[in-house]
């Protein structure tokens, strides 16, 4: 089983218009209501591939209601803590003729130190049972911010291998506790560490020093259409997918972490993992809703991956 962690849900309200143009009236030609947090997301993926899983975090108020709804009509099983205010509501906003998506996200609750308690109850009752763990999203106001710290402690008291996805703070918290798996997108990576490359080759080097002066177990950076860098013990490797004709990119990271999550699970090695999780997250693409992604997209994807093996 792999258990999925998210403490800042979100309900993603997908809106397709051909191109968003300011002051004037645009109408939508249609919305799609989908399951948002990235750690959530990750579980719509992982139910997608066929793979147990279960969820956990922070839901509230009717929006939380109807996210729930929504994962448990994906089959998505879930232990959910109920915190008060409501969740948010993340618009997703596609313009279909550009090819681009882009958030606006409204509402979000505070949590108080017992929801705080009963999210880590949670997370300590159901670690022992997982193969691995995967950690994600922003954390909400009054989470504290060594949340992520917390939760990597816990598993690997318990033995567990953890991802955590989460730029800013909060990752900077976690990396005492040497997670297994840092995972982030190139623009969180610029943000959080200060690193600034032009090409994806001066992305590579740094990301491998970062990963020497950090200790890093492994370091997976999403590129978008570049593909996938990670620098790992078993070496430096860049996945790439071929280019897909995109409806909504929302949930593409996420596909990765759960991917990476699953295949490693299984023993296989880096190479291999990162195959399905660029085949995961280019399939995603293929779909109206956030994470969305249908098995037959994903294996007929990973014929066509190409995994390179970087220099150090």
């Amino acid at each position: 089983m792999i258990l999925t962690i998210t403490a800042n849900s979100a309900l993603d309200k997908v809106i397709f218009i051909e191109e968003f143009k300011p002051t004037t009236v645009m109408r939508t030609r249609w919305v799609v209501e989908s399951v948002g947090g990235k750690g959530f997301d990750a579980s719509v993926v992982l139910q997608a591939l066929g793979v147990d899983n279960l969820a956990i975090g922070l839901v509230a108020g009717e929006t939380g209601h109807r996210l729930a709804r929504l994962l448990e009509c994906y089959g998505i099983r879930h232990d959910l803590v109920w915190a008060q205010g409501d969740t948010r509501t993340a618009h997703v906003i596609v313009e279909t003729r550009l090819h681009r998506h882009s958030h606006i996200t409204t509402g979000g609750y505070s949590v108080s130190p017992v929801e705080v308690q009963a999210l880590l109850s949670r997370c300590q009752c159901h670690i022992k049972t997982a193969q691995r763990v995967v950690c994600a999203g922003s954390l909400p106001e009054g989470m504290p911010r060594d949340f992520y710290r917390t939760v990597t402690n816990l598993a690997h008291e318990a033995g567990i291998p953890t991802l955590i996805d989460c730029p800013g703070e909060p990752m900077l918290q976690a990396l005492p506790e040497k997670p297994d798996i840092v995972k982030m997108n190139r623009c969180e990576l610029s943000q959080t560490f200060g690193v600034a490359a032009c090409s994806l080759a001066e992305l590579a080097a740094q990301a491998q020093q970062l990963c020497r002066r950090e200790d890093l177990p492994a370091l997976v950076v999403t590129c978008g259409e570049e593909g996938i860098l990670a620098i790992t013990g078993q070496g430096s490797y860049r996945a790439i997918a071929p280019s897909q004709e995109e409806v909504n990119a929302a949930g593409a990271g996420d596909a990765v972490s759960a991917a990476l999550a699953w295949r490693l699970s299984l023993g296989e090695t880096w190479q291999q993992a990162l195959r399905w999780a660029a085949a995961a997250s280019a399939a995603v693409v293929l779909t109206e809703g956030t994470a969305d992604c249908r098995l037959s997209d994903v294996e007929r994807i990973y014929t066509q991956v190409k995994v390179h093996e970087l220099i150090r």
